[in-house]
């Protein structure tokens, strides 16, 4: 879209390099060409902005086969505007002076007329193609023969258009024709999976049994070499237990010959210890008799001197208490029966005792 601005009355116009503006006025061409910038007035001037660079027009349609199927096709055609004072002529490119935008549609009929143009060539080849075909071969068909018929469409030159390319994207069935063209191809595809299946399994099973054969020769070597290992340990063993025998005896008859000189130690030791000490019981016996005749001598001389000592007290104490009258004697006997009697804290007289008592002294004194 060309920039138009307005200045004091004028209009000043600034086109793109992609677009070609023709500016008549009062009814002469004035600027014709891509990219211009020029001032007008608005009052005097008419103006065309023809695009010229590559435009795609996608569309969508549908067509019938010759075996009475519908078909969805989805295709793009490049074109441009080659010719724009033919297509200025032929279409409604005209702008507003004050804004610059077309005042009609002339993409929209440009799009109108390459798209029926293109639909017609397209259900003419597919009407006499069976569904199968135009599903494999339909979308080269088809382009080929859009843009063969593009080629030889005259309104086409006589607009000024001209077509760059023709792709056609797609050709696509009603869903429940396709889900039923699928089936057999997906039919097929599962019986290769299975297929495939089948024998990555039998691969697998073949590889476990390899893997099992392999093991158990693992398992037979690896059982050789055990035994090979219980035999040699045997050997070893039975070497070990020999040279623990040998050494064992060597130990044992040095143990023996110094348990013999230990003993024979011992018995020296014992003998010299045993008259030691008979010669020191000896010693003692003779010191412990003489200091037992010692003793004696002198217990005997104690024992002569203590009775000559006590006879002595006891011929001066029968002396004594032979002077002595009968009632000194019996209150002397009281006094040491009173010492030899044992502790008496209280006494309780009786008046019989105390009248027995004084009976016996009345009768003493009388006498």
């Amino acid at each position: 879209m060309a920039d138009i601005t307005r200045r004091l009355g004028w209009r000043h116009l600034r086109g793109a390099p992609t677009t070609h503006v023709r500016h008549h006025r009062s009814g002469k061409l004035v600027h014709d060409g891509p990219g211009l910038s020029f001032w007008f007035r608005a009052l005097s001037a008419a103006l065309s902005e023809v695009p010229v660079d590559d435009r795609e027009l996608a569309m969508t349609f549908h067509a019938r086969t010759a075996d009475f199927q519908d078909l969805t096709v989805q295709a793009t055609v490049t074109y441009r505007i080659s010719d724009p004072a033919v297509a200025a002529v032929r279409l409604d490119f005209s702008i507003d002076p004050d804004t610059g935008i077309w005042r009609g549609a002339p993409l929209e009929q440009l799009g109108t007329l390459l798209t029926e143009t293109a639909q017609q060539h397209a259900l003419d080849v597919l009407a006499r193609t069976s569904l199968a075909s135009a599903l494999v071969d339909g979308v080269t068909a088809v382009r080929e023969r859009i843009a063969a018929g593009l080629a030889t469409e005259p309104r086409l030159p006589a607009t000024g258009i001209e077509i760059v390319a023709v792709r056609v994207v797609a050709l696509r069935p009603e869903p429940e024709v396709e889900r039923a063209l699928r089936t057999p191809a997906r039919e097929q595809i599962q019986q290769e999976a299975d297929r495939a299946t089948y024998e990555r399994r039998a691969v697998a099973v073949e590889r476990e049994r390899t893997i099992a054969e392999n093991e158990l020769a693992s398992r037979i070597e690896l059982a050789r070499r055990e035994e090979q290992l219980v035999e040699q340990r045997g050997v070893n063993t039975r070497r070990e237990a020999e040279e623990n025998a040998a050494a064992d005896k060597v130990k044992a008859e040095a143990e023996a010959t110094r348990s013999v000189r230990l003993a024979e130690a011992e018995a020296t030791r014992s003998v010299r210890l045993a008259e030691a000490e008979a010669q020191g019981s000896e010693l003692l016996t003779r010191a412990e008799a003489t200091r037992t005749v010692q003793l004696a001598r002198a217990e005997a001389e104690a024992a002569r001197e203590v009775g000559e000592a006590r006879a002595q007290a006891q011929a001066a104490w029968l002396r004594v208490h032979g002077e002595v009258d009968v009632a000194t004697l019996h209150a002397l006997t009281g006094t040491r029966l009173a010492e030899n009697l044992p502790h008496i804290d209280s006494v309780t007289v009786s008046p019989d005792v105390v009248t027995g008592m004084l009976s016996r002294l009345g009768m003493g004194d009388r006498g």
